[in-house]
Parts: structure tokens; sequence; C-alpha cells
């Protein structure tokens, strides 16, 4: 099918948006794609303020599309053909971290949804530069990013790290920090021990808790305030490459 258009009359952003979402959206079960991009063209409400933690992974409108993909792929399993690659791994991040889109950095929800689903898309790949490219695009379309912005764009480099290493799920827990599930050998057991001695790693559930650092060097100082935020993210990534790595 041929959908034309007057090349002299000229398309608003919005018009320019749906055509080239009904161009990349042509096989079996692309009617949900086309329906997520329309919502976010005409807008999605306040789904995405500060007041939902920053980050779309704590967003309920992700397992709905995870879901309705599910369904999907076992509705072209029936019909004999061949099911969508399966979805990266999900990593979840639960920390003190202060991340989010700001109203007055992206103020249209419409644009701020297609940022925050940009950054998580951005987790998942394994391009190291897959981030950067992101955070490029953000400062040339609105300027230099706020600092929950950085944060938001912090975390989905953590993700990314603890994807390859098999961790999904950096939490706090009381006053320690849980890595799960991280498997680790003698060696890097021993290497834990060493560099992290107050660390317990819990071999039946793979999983490693560590005391949660505090500012100072070598992972604090008694009485320091713990970290958060920036330099909480740093530690973490940090922490993942020097005990996996």
């Amino acid at each position: 099918a041929y959908f034309l258009y007057s090349p002299e009359k000229p398309l608003t952003d919005t018009a320019h948006d749906r055509l080239a979402t009904i161009a990349q959206n042509t096989e079996l079960g692309a009617g949900m794609a086309v329906a997520m991009k329309d919502l976010e063209i005409r807008g999605a409400g306040n789904l995405l303020g500060a007041e939902q933690s920053g980050h779309i992974a704590g967003v309920g409108f992700d397992l709905y599309v995870r879901l309705v993909g599910e369904a999907v792929d076992a509705f072209r399993r029936s019909a004999g053909a061949e099911p969508a690659d399966e979805e990266p791994v999900e990593v979840r991040v639960d920390l003190p971290v202060d991340a989010h889109i700001p109203h007055d950095y992206v103020t249209g929800e419409r644009l701020r949804l297609e940022a925050y689903r940009k950054i998580a898309a951005a987790s998942q790949q394994d391009k190291a530069d897959a981030i950067t490219e992101v955070r490029e695009e953000l400062i040339d379309r609105y300027g230099q990013p706020p600092a929950p912005v950085e944060r938001l764009l912090a975390i989905a480099g953590l993700k990314q790290v603890c994807r390859a290493a098999g961790v999904t799920e950096v939490s706090l827990q009381g006053n320690n920090i849980r890595f799960a599930p991280m498997k680790l050998a003698d060696s890097q057991q021993v290497r834990l021990k060493r560099l992290h001695p107050k660390a317990i790693y819990k071999a039946a559930t793979s999983t490693v808790s560590v005391p949660r650092p505090t500012e100072g060097p070598a992972g604090g100082r008694i009485g320091a305030p713990p970290l958060r935020d920036d330099a909480l993210l740093e530690w973490c990534v940090k922490f993942v490459q020097s005990i996996t790595g």
C-alpha cells in the first residue's frame, strides 16, 4: 500500500512522526508499537514526573508493554511464525538517588516520555557509547542536562555494567547494598574479602551484601554521612567491576 502526500505541503513535526511510525512498523503485532507511539505523540498524561521516582523501570507502563509483547509472541508461535527476539534482562536499581527528567528541562510530556524511553533503551544495549549518544542528543535538543538527568544516565550506565556481569538487582536493604545474583568463584570471593572485609557472600542465593559506603577515602570514615546520588552510583559501578572483572 502507498500513502501519498503533496511535496509542496509542509509537514508538522507531529505529522512527520506519525508517517515515520507507520513506515517503520509493518510486521505482525506492529499495531501495538503504532499505538504506543501514538500515545507518545498525543501525550500520556503525567506518567513520568519527579513523583514517579525518576527512571522508567519504575513505571507500570513498561510492564503492560512487556505483557502485550508476550501475548504477541504467543500468537506468532500459534500461527507458525518466529517469535520476536528475547528482550534483554531487566536490571532493577533501587537506591537513594534523585534521578528524573525535570519539567523545566523537557517541558512536553510526549518529549519527556520519549527521552525516558531512549535512556532505558540505551541501558539495554551492549554498546559502551549508547548512553553517550543519548546524552549528546539531549544536549543538542535541550541544553546541558541538570543533575537529576545526569544521574538517570548514570543509572543506565550502572545497568549496563550489571547486565554484563549477570547482576539483575542492586538495592539498598537497611544499611547494606545488595547485589544479586552474583556468583563468585573462589578467587573472586578472596578478592571480595580483601577489598571489602565486612561484605557477606551467600553462595546458596548468589547474593553479596556490602555495608553502605560513607564519605571519605577507602569506603568512608566512621560517623561520616552515607554516600548517595552520583557518588553512590559511581561506587556501585566500581564495586561490580572490581569484583567480577
